[in-house]
């Protein structure tokens, strides 16, 4: 007989991650019947009517969004698209100091009273450095703990879509690069209205661009 002690699968360090559903114990019909022998009144199924649409995920998820498990089962309720907007200004604003604080220690400011004193390797010194400062501070928090300051003050996080767990680095880093390298680059506040805006529109998971692109969720906390 082995003397080693059994082996156990290791402890998940996420406590956001969703945990299988418990499977009630089978109950024999009462009364010894079969639930086959006679029909409910109506004629209607034994099983009772399917939720919508189609018997499968009431948000409309699943494979073509016919059917299929859904994979918010177990995860809090989607956040609010409109503290979403207000926790990313947050954020844009508290980075942005520090943007703004390093660009004029380094003297890499972007704006010019004097158009003929345009610097180009100014302005997008100070867009590299604010992709960079945006893409790491989120791309940090929501990896750590699926919340970015704003989104910790008004009680929501970052969730895999899948399995509810928090965002690796990798997944966190292309949601952000999603969301950020067109605002510091091109785009400013009109791609950051579309990408997070997005939202407001998206069925059935309110995703954001930089969400479907990650494969991510905004739930609240």
């Amino acid at each position: 007989m082995s003397t080693e002690p059994p082996q156990y699968p290791p402890p998940d360090d996420d406590p956001f991650k969703k945990q299988p559903p418990q499977q009630p114990p089978h109950q024999p019909p009462q009364g010894g019947g079969s639930p086959y022998d006679t029909p409910p009144p109506g004629g209607g199924s034994p099983y009772g009517t399917p939720p919508p649409p189609y018997g499968g995920d009431p948000y409309g998820g699943g494979p073509g969004g016919h059917g299929g498990p859904d994979p918010l089962a177990g995860m809090p309720p989607l956040a609010d698209s409109g503290k979403r907007v207000l926790a990313r200004i947050i954020d844009m604003i508290l980075v942005g100091i520090v943007v703004g604080l390093l660009t004029w220690l380094f003297g890499t400011s972007e704006y010019d009273i004097d158009p003929d004193k345009v610097n180009t390797g100014k302005s997008f010194g100070q867009s590299l450095l604010a992709a960079v400062l945006y893409i790491a501070y989120d791309t940090f928090m929501i990896s750590k703990t699926g919340q970015t300051l704003g989104k910790k003050w008004l009680g929501m996080r970052v969730a895999n879509l899948n399995d509810g767990a928090t965002p690796t680095m990798s997944t966190a880093l292309a949601r952000a690069a999603v969301l950020w390298l067109p605002f510091a680059f091109c785009c400013a506040c009109i791609w950051t209205a579309i990408c997070g805006g997005w939202s407001f529109f998206d069925k059935p998971y309110k995703q954001g661009l930089h969400d479907k692109a990650a494969k991510t969720v905004v739930v609240s906390a």
